[in-house]
């Protein structure tokens, strides 16, 4: 089934596939982008404004929750090499082709794991808010750590976690996607409990916070075109990370957003999904 409908109504669906019942949205009709979500995220943890704007841009949109968490059922995990058989299965089910794999922060980090281990299953990579493999420049802010951890996020942490407290216009573009996110007010997905996630969490900033030799050494040869998508202050995944590894990774370009924070395409949703059109449309790779 394709998604007719905008974000805010997209029916829940179901797949079931080895083992397990995998739950995903489709909003719009085209080129399919698989959407990895973030660290305590399910399918209304995506801004409406985004979705809409892919599927405005003509990509069909699919957000899904992972495996045992949300509407999903199966064994939950936050080890993103397991975690990448839920994108893959989805891939296989759902029979898609020509497929964009995405991922924003943990998400970012699972799509990474696709282009390492099955580059043939898909034709791009955007990553959003989420730092390379290997060791680090810069590492996160204990600030992270001390806010990802609380129960229920208000204002104020959307602001810290995901945008720019400094800067008014990212505080201001804060609360608009926050209600625009609470707009949907049926048939949504089920929180991550949040036992799991700070079982998941950590205490304090490592480095590397992605130790996957076999992603960094697939990077740095690959010929898939990759995305990365940041804001200038991301408190977890700081973009300073990319930016050191410049003329080694032959196909990543970056796009990062001044005031902006770690969720950038919240912020800037209809202009972030232009950009990942456009990056689509101009590139390609050899597969």
């Amino acid at each position: 089934m394709t998604g007719l409908c905008d974000a805010r109504s997209a029916p829940n669906e179901f797949v079931e596939i080895n083992g397990r019942r995998l739950a995903y949205r489709s909003v719009g009709e085209g080129r399919p982008i698989l959407l990895c979500v973030r660290f305590r995220g399910n399918m209304d943890s995506w801004d409406p404004a985004f979705l809409d704007g892919l599927a405005a841009e003509g990509f069909r949109a699919i957000v899904f929750d992972y495996s045992g968490l949300g509407l999903s059922s199966g064994v939950p995990t936050y080890d993103p090499s397991e975690m990448v058989r839920d994108p893959l299965d989805l891939i296989e089910a759902l029979q898609l082709k020509e497929v964009v794999i995405a991922g924003w922060s943990l998400g970012g980090l699972v799509a990474q794991i696709v282009v390492a281990s099955k580059p043939g299953q898909v034709t791009h990579a955007v990553l959003i808010g989420c730092g390379p493999p290997g060791p680090l420049v810069k590492t996160a802010e204990q600030l992270f750590y001390d806010t990802a951890g609380i129960e229920v996020y208000g204002l104020e942490e959307e602001e810290i976690l995901f945008f720019e407290p400094k800067s008014a216009r990212s505080r201001a573009a804060a609360q608009a996607s926050v209600a625009r996110i609470a707009s949907r007010t049926e048939a949504r997905s089920r929180p991550v409990p949040i036992a799991f996630a700070r079982a998941k969490l950590g205490s304090g900033p490592r480095n590397p916070s992605f130790p996957a030799d076999h992603v960094l050494e697939a990077l740095k040869t690959t010929d898939l075109p990759i995305l990365h998508i940041g804001g200038d202050h991301d408190i977890i995944f700081p973009v300073e990370n990319w930016y050191a590894l410049n003329g080694q990774l032959p196909t990543v370009q970056l796009l990062t957003y001044p005031s902006a924070g770690h969720g950038p395409q919240h912020e800037h949703p209809e202009a972030s999904a232009a950009h990942i059109a456009a990056f689509v449309r101009s590139t390609r790779s050899a597969i």
